[in-house]
């Protein structure tokens, strides 16, 4: 342990040493992403009238992490907690919404458990991402169900040479990943599979019910495949991901395995007219066999996405889906099922966006039939105003809803008590946001978002006598972000903070987990040839949690990169630099300081 973080230290005076012999790179000025989640349809990320947030392969290489964790937790909006280290349960709070009010993607496919209705984020293989897409605030008049807070869509890697990391860290930590592909005139295709152990830290403290002092680990295998060829006009493509983890508690293990297949045939049908038909799927299946559970999710899903390209500088997107969804619950123990069910959705949509003069609009309507919940409609829209060429004002109502998760349907609880109720609705929610943004400067820019969430028929277990599901709750989140970076001179400065209210309409309740505050900056040194080094900053208000109050914490994590040559270079991270104690749910650690380094190799690089 100590040698390692002696390692990074001087992995970290190595690169601020590079500085004298190299002259510092020129001016760099922020670029526009590339974005597809919001509304999609590409579309340059400063040009979007969405609140929208990009995690690049470039953002995480530089980061030096394979934690999920430090990806999220500082983009504005976003709160990420986890029981324990890496690989312990991990849940994502969009803008004060709750955990499964999130609506997640990987290549287009929907991957949250129809038993929770939340993503397992501890499960997401960090090294087989390309890049994420953070689109905060409902967008059902887009995307459908389960948007209420935002959405978040993972793109997997693009292999087109050979590379490949080797990491070691503390807590026992190791791990490797490989990839490789090929590209032609007419297409390509690549493979990369990955592997992460962690024996871990104890994830649970003295008093919690399920406290064994004992070291809760993580085993993570994952593979993923990719390939495009052209067929005259069109482009067939395929995407494929699977992870296949191990998990620790204090009570026993895990066994997950998740699975997400996209196919894709794109192509024009006019010069101005072009459709994609796209055919997907997922899987997760769960066991526990300490408390004798397994739960399997299976989706199916397909797209008819047709955009056509107007005359007057804007474009439309309409389309159709059809989703089918079964869940099943079974005791491992008895071999029956608790449990099975299934469901089906069918959905028209359309989205209109462009510009007029000074003006920047989008419109969007959607309505979706399930054969369990009946049918919905939402709408969304925004307009944005250019002030001048470096100031843009603008304004946005979305809509966003929930389907009911399997379990809150057809749960039989214990003993007639917290059990599901097939007579659910789905919970709503309508969101007013207003924005500016501003370019200060070639190399800086600021936004500001104020915003109003309100969520109606929020499901409770609250039923009387029964403690069954009802819909009974309400919830406002009322809230506001700054954004700000500059990059000038071989130095780049990032920060972000985030205010929020989110309550419980009825009551005045805060919800629980969720800050009301929070922080977060980067200074990074970016030298000639590729070193870099940078410092992490990140704080949080204090949270309520059941039956308490958690107090505000903050962290700081060294991160750095010396490029060796022959395209090699070794990347480093102390994260928890000052070794800090804090809880971010009660009864749970997280670990101390945590040091990881990793030598990538790169088989493209010149």
């Amino acid at each position: 342990m100590r040698v390692l973080k002696l390692s990074l230290l001087a992995l970290g005076v190595g690169v601020s040493l590079s500085a004298v012999a190299v002259p510092a790179p020129e001016p760099a000025t922020p670029q526009p992403g590339v974005i597809v989640t919001a509304n999609r349809l590409p579309e340059a990320v400063d040009d979007t009238l969405a609140a929208v947030s990009v995690i690049t392969r470039e953002d995480i290489e530089a980061s030096a992490t394979n934690d999920i964790v430090d990806l999220l937790r500082v983009v504005p909006g976003v709160d990420i907690v986890r029981g324990g280290g890496i690989g312990q349960q991990a849940s994502v709070f969009l803008r004060g919404a709750n955990s499964n009010h999130t609506l997640v993607l990987i290549d287009g496919v929907r991957v949250a458990s129809l038993g929770t209705g939340a993503y397992a984020w501890e499960h997401l293989p960090v090294d087989q991402i390309e890049r994420i897409e953070i689109v905060r605030g409902p967008r059902a008049a887009v995307w459908g169900a389960d948007a209420l807070g935002g959405v978040i869509q993972i793109f997997t890697r693009r292999n087109e040479t050979l590379d490949g990391t080797l990491t070691v860290g503390n807590h026992d930590t190791y791990g490797a990943n490989a990839g490789v592909g090929t590209r032609g005139e007419r297409g390509g295709f690549g493979v990369r599979v990955g592997y992460l152990e962690s024996r871990g830290t104890n994830a649970t403290r003295p008093g919690n019910f399920s406290f064994d002092p004992d070291r809760d680990g993580f085993v993570q295998r994952s593979i993923g495949a990719n390939g495009d060829v052209e067929l005259g006009a069109y482009t067939l493509s395929a995407n494929l991901l699977r992870s296949d983890d191990d998990v620790e508690f204090d009570a026993g293990e895990t066994a997950v395995t998740q699975d997400t297949l996209a196919l894709g045939l794109e192509g024009p049908l006019t010069d101005t007219w072009t459709h994609r038909v796209n055919l997907a799927g997922s899987r997760e299946d769960l066991e526990t066999p300490a408390f004798f559970s397994a739960y399997a999710s299976r989706r199916e899903q397909a797209d008819w996405l047709h955009t056509l390209t107007l005359a007057s500088n804007s474009s439309l997107l309409f389309g159709l889906s059809y989703l089918r969804e079964r869940g099943e619950n079974i005791d491992t123990f008895g071999g029956d099922p608790i449990y099975a069910a299934r469901r089906t959705g069918r959905a028209g949509f359309a989205t209109w966006h462009g510009r007029a003069g000074v003006l920047d609009f989008e419109a969007s309507g959607r309505y979706d039939d399930s054969s369990v919940y009946g049918s919905e409609s939402t709408v969304g829209g925004a307009i944005g105003w250019r002030v001048t060429d470096a100031t843009r004002l603008s304004l946005s109502w979305n809509e966003g809803y929930r389907a009911p998760t399997f379990n809150e349907l057809y749960s039989p609880g214990f003993g007639g008590l917290y059990g599901g109720n097939p007579l659910l609705d789905p919970e709503s929610s309508r969101n007013l946001e207003a924005a500016l943004d501003i370019t200060l400067s070639p190399a800086s820019r600021l936004a500001l978002r104020a915003f109003r969430n309100d969520v109606d028929d929020l499901i409770d277990f609250s039923a009387p006598d029964t403690f069954n599901a009802i819909n009974i709750k309400r919830a406002r989140i009322d809230g506001a972000e700054a954004e700000w970076r500059w990059a000038a001179n071989g130095w780049a400065v990032t920060g972000n903070a985030t205010w929020q209210s989110p309550e419980d309409r009825d009551t005045g309740a805060r919800l629980l987990r969720r800050p009301a505050r929070k922080a977060t900056a980067l200074v990074e040194r970016v030298f000639d040839g590729g070193a870099r080094v940078g410092l992490e900053g990140y704080a949080a208000s204090p949270r309520p949690d059941f039956g308490t109050s958690l107090p505000g914490y903050g962290t700081l994590a060294l991160r750095g990169r010396l490029p060796l040559g022959a395209g090699l270079s070794l990347d480093g991270r102390i994260e928890n630099l000052l070794d800090r104690e804090y809880t971010v749910i009660d009864g749970y650690t997280t670990p101390g300081m945590t040091a990881l380094l990793t030598l990538r190799w790169d088989g493209g690089a010149r």
